[in-house]
């Protein structure tokens, strides 16, 4: 991994994982998002890149970058962003290299990673977390992801799954530790 002169990181990430597997203390973030892409080929759009289908992808018709915007109604903590890219099946739709920014809407976008993907198969996993390792999530109203380039000097590009993770909430607010049964948190608190 190499920082360059802006401060954001770029990697890169080779192979993929078939099977997508989380941290428990992560949840899944995107349901609460709204959902924009720069352009798609009619029934490749946005709803393909939610509908938990590896055998959908959304496809990009037009000049890159090609952009998959994710907008919250307030601001959240964001963690990690897992891609299904098929390097095997979509060859020169596969990216190769993708762009994360982030910011309080489009006027104000940051890029915070650029990684390199290099013949990807399966699930890309990207955290957002910076080089200190106080830096454990981005705080956000937006995300956008910017597929810059695609292998064999592809054009457009099939992207199969996006995910968005951030840190799963204390359940009980003002409480330093974490109680795991139903039965703790239900005589955790005196009235």
């Amino acid at each position: 991994m190499a920082e360059s002169s802006e401060g954001e990181e770029e990697a890169k990430l080779t192979g993929g994982n078939q099977h997508l597997v989380v941290d428990d203390d992560l949840r899944e973030m995107a349901k609460k998002a709204a959902w924009s892409v720069s352009s798609c080929k009619p029934g490749n759009g946005v709803l393909s890149l939610r509908d938990d289908n590896l055998d959908t992808y959304w496809q990009s018709d037009g000049a890159q970058p090609h952009l998959v915007n994710i907008q919250f109604q307030k601001k959240v903590k964001l963690q990690l962003v897992v891609l299904y890219v098929d390097f095997k099946l979509d060859e020169s739709y596969t990216p190769s290299k993708i762009s994360i920014r982030a910011g309080d809407g489009f006027h104000n976008l940051k890029e915070i990673k650029t990684v390199e993907l290099v013949k990807p198969t399966g699930w890309v996993y990207i955290s957002l977390s910076g080089n200190d390792p106080r830096e454990t999530f981005v705080n956000t109203f937006m995300l956008q992801i910017a597929v810059l380039s695609n292998h064999l000097n592809g054009r457009d590009t099939h992207v199969r799954q996006i995910k968005v993770y951030g840190p799963r909430p204390n359940p009980i607010p003002h409480q330093p530790f974490h109680f795991t049964s139903r039965e703790f948190i239900t005589y955790s608190t005196v009235r």
